[in-house]
């Protein structure tokens, strides 16, 4: 069998060998004797697809974990789909670059991340600078765990009472989040070094050292001080006077009740709307706003009534100001709402709290139930984004509906991968992808085998449903060499033969 195409765009001359070799890296039903022979340093082109990209065998992980290469190692400690038990051993590499990699996590970093193990979290957080040829110091390789993902909020909570005194030491870097009981211990810690980082960090909730760091007009540093830490009155006063950081002093928890209630007349909208947000505003200050001329200002007021609370407000910001196809995955504050909170917005007769909801996934099956069929198309997206059980149709209209979420979408087993034989002539050829890797089409997709697009054409090779003898004759086509490769119907000695007109020992 044969197939003709015609005028379809052909990837810039790559040779076959090349184009085999990255579709036998992607192949998921290659064995681990056929990707071993992918780690030849004359396959490097293919190690990010072959190690970093795919769910890989249990055995052929073992093998990368200790191979002498380290872009093999690193490759792999970014793997998303490779148990942290087996990434998590990275923890030990001689490499710190492989270290670092496997604390920055998964990449691309889409949605939730698995946490580490405990005890790799504590190997790195108490990890010292003793590699003199080191690339990243183990401080750096701390800063890059800290904004992976890979720390459960669970680790977080226990560490103030850790018995590593290095752990009680990185707890108190989340002085605002501790409980007034928690602070106390660490200021009182039998370890000097942990009360030393305890006083340290509790600056920031004294106005005064607040005052005296303050730093530059317009730098960042002030920026952030002003925004989330203690406020001096003369600090606030002279804001005002000068007409300057209003709107991050209308946002912070801790500026005092006078300079709220002159910040609720400001000219500017902006900053109005943001003292209409704050959760410590009286009954009649919350009147005045709800009455406001601006529009943005009054919604603000009407959405939510005293009282409320800190969380509760940082919940609905992260929804603010987002178009509907934009709603993805949030994943979790460091301090979230209560459950019984978020089943009050699942009820509101307001989108935008139903918005908020929907990005609970916590949120109780009969209000996942519910949203699933809200007349808000940004209800449903965020549902099926961030509910482990929002339906698979959802899910899957989030994917047509939400080009930016796609990516992400794609990570879900929630996402359909069958039933797809609908979307066949879809317009968009990234929907035409999805559906061209059916395995359960009626038909093979043939008709796409001369898609214009690339990523068509490749899903379309790689389905199992074509007939054996097209699959050699697309092996020998660049438009669709790559996705034959990576047809899991392909023989193993097959990919061997691929492997051996590639060049590969």
């Amino acid at each position: 069998m044969s197939i003709t195409c015609h005028d379809v765009p052909v990837r810039p001359a790559h040779p076959l060998p090349e184009l085999w070799l990255r579709g036998v890296a992607a192949n998921p039903a290659a064995p681990t004797d056929v990707l071993l022979r992918l780690l030849d340093p004359a396959a490097r082109d293919v190690w990010p697809v072959l190690c970093e990209q795919r769910a890989l065998p249990a055995d052929f992980v073992e093998a990368a974990l200790v191979h002498h290469d380290r872009a093999v190692r690193r490759a792999v400690a970014r793997n998303r789909h490779v148990p942290v038990a087996q990434r998590g051993r990275l923890v030990h590499d001689p490499d710190s670059l492989v270290r670092c990699a496997l604390a920055a996590g998964p990449r691309p970093q889409l949605g939730d991340v698995e946490p580490l193990p405990d005890d790799v979290l504590v190997t790195f957080l108490t990890a010292l600078n003793d590699d003199p040829n080191r690339l990243v110091t183990a401080q750096e390789i701390r800063d890059d765990l800290q904004f992976s993902g890979q720390i459960p909020q669970a680790f977080l909570r226990r560490l103030p009472e850790h018995q590593a005194p290095e752990l009680r030491i990185h707890a108190t870097r989340y002085w605002l989040w501790l409980t007034p009981e928690q602070r106390e211990a660490l200021l009182t810690d039998p370890d000097p070094e942990v009360r030393q980082a305890a006083h340290g960090n509790s600056r920031v909730l004294d106005p005064d050292a607040m005052a005296a760091d303050l730093g530059e007009p317009n730098s960042h540093h002030r920026s952030l001080l002003l925004t989330s830490y203690a406020v001096a009155p003369a600090v606030a006063e002279r804001c005002l006077a000068e007409g300057r950081d209003l709107w991050a002093l209308a946002h912070n928890p801790y500026t005092p009740a006078q300079a709220v209630s002159r910040l609720a007349h400001s000219p500017d909208p902006k900053v109005r709307e943001r003292v209409a947000a704050r959760a410590d505003l009286s009954s009649e200050l919350l009147a005045e706003l709800a009455g406001d001329p601006d529009s943005t200002v009054r919604s603000r007021a009407h959405l939510q009534g005293l009282p409320r609370t800190w969380p509760q407000r940082n919940a609905i910001d992260r929804i603010i100001g987002r178009s509907a196809e934009r709603l993805g995955y949030l994943g979790e504050a460091i301090v979230e709402p209560d459950t019984s909170w978020f089943e009050a917005c699942a009820r509101s007769g307001h989108p935008l709290l139903r918005r908020v909801a929907a990005t609970f996934h916590r949120l109780p099956e009969d209000h996942v139930a519910r949203l699933s069929e809200d007349e808000d198309e940004g209800v449903r997206i965020l549902l099926a984004c961030n509910h482990p059980l929002a339906p698979p149709h959802l899910v899957l209209n989030a994917f047509l509906a939400a080009p930016p979420q796609r990516a992400y979408l794609r990570t879900l087993p929630r996402l359909p991968r069958t039933g797809l034989a609908h979307l066949l002539g879809h317009a968009d050829p990234e929907v035409r992808a999805l559906a061209a890797a059916d395995q359960t089409l009626p038909e093979p997709p043939l008709a796409l085998l001369a898609d214009g697009d690339e990523r068509v054409r490749r899903e379309a090779a790689a389905n199992p449903l074509l007939p054996h003898d097209l699959l050699e004759d697309l092996l020998d086509r660049a438009e669709t060499a790559e996705g034959a490769a990576a047809n899991p119907a392909q023989p193993a000695p097959r990919l061997h033969e691929l492997l051996d007109r590639s060049g590969l020992p």
